[in-house]
């Protein structure tokens, strides 16, 4: 299995961060690792032991509390379990499996038959929003509804924008170590309110690992002609990956009459204000869908 770090000391260093970023949580009942049939797959479990059950995805090239923080109010209402995505930084099995066909249901199937949960509630925010939507798209069944935040497998922003404004700073980061270039790329990212410890960690995974480049296929309506759960599209004006516009243009096709949108000004990484709101709508979603 070929390591996604290009260095031992890069990956406990980012381990390291993993543990820093997670001390900050207080719900945290249990930590396991399931077998899958792409490899072991670390497990955080959260919150109320007879809950009603609660996915949630981690963001791509990241690691899986940071973007778990974004929902750290429902962690308490629910028995929440937040795999560290396979291939990606974190404590599961490094091996890089398709988005693009039905890999991640797959994966998904064999956590839930783990905990033995035959239909749930699933939050999925960036690359998280597009392992969900493969899930819809192969085992609509197992989707109680659905939470998607500045999703992938919907629709892309443009190439060219994200070129000039993460990939050459990122480029200029990983050659020269520049705090200017970092900073630039975590301003772009969240609109000058991305936290000095986020940065941090943004930092550490551009020189320490090799990022996954391919992002989660974009779903197509004929993928989800059997899918008829709620779904709850949140996302951002400003967000240069995925668009809140272009989204919501491409999801009132897909969802139909299921489809709850949910419009902020705010880039991929939403600020502290953002997230209160973000809170508000997805626990009135699930109050109302689950």
């Amino acid at each position: 299995m070929k390591s996604i770090y290009k260095s031992l000391a890069g990956k406990e260093k980012i381990l390291s961060q993993y543990e820093e970023y997670l001390a900050q949580f207080d719900s945290l009942i249990g930590r396991d690792y399931v077998k899958t049939r792409f490899g072991s797959t670390h497990v955080l479990k959260f919150g109320k032991a007879d809950g009603k059950p609660l996915f949630i995805f981690q963001g791509g090239n990241c690691i899986n509390p940071v973007t778990l923080s974004w929902f750290r109010g429902l962690l308490t209402d629910y028995t929440v379990y937040a795999p560290d995505t396979v291939g990606h930084p974190g404590y599961s099995d490094e091996t890089r499996i398709s988005a693009a066909d039905e890999s991640f249901a797959q994966w998904i199937q064999d956590i839930m038959d783990h905990y033995h949960i035959e239909k749930c509630a699933f939050i999925g925010p960036s690359y998280g929003g597009g392992i969900i939507l493969r899930l819809a798209a192969f085992s609509p069944e197992r989707i109680d509804c659905a939470v998607l935040v500045a999703p992938a497998g919907i629709i892309l922003g443009s190439k060219l924008v994200m070129i000039r404004k993460i990939l050459i700073p990122m480029l200029s980061y990983k050659v020269n170590g520049s705090a200017n270039s970092l900073r630039k790329i975590a301003n772009t990212m969240s609109l000058n309110s991305m936290n000095q410890l986020d940065e941090e960690i943004i930092g550490s995974i551009f020189k320490y690992t090799t990022l996954e480049q391919e992002m989660p296929k974009l779903t197509t309506l004929d993928e989800l002609k059997n899918y008829h759960a709620p779904t709850l599209v949140i996302a951002g004006t400003e967000d240069l990956f995925f668009p809140g516009k272009k989204i919501f243009q491409k999801a009132e096709g897909l969802f139909g009459q299921q489809l709850e949108i949910k419009s902020y000004q705010m880039g991929h990484f939403p600020s502290r204000e953002n997230l209160e709101k973000i809170d508000t709508d997805i626990r009135a979603f699930l109050k109302k869908h689950y």
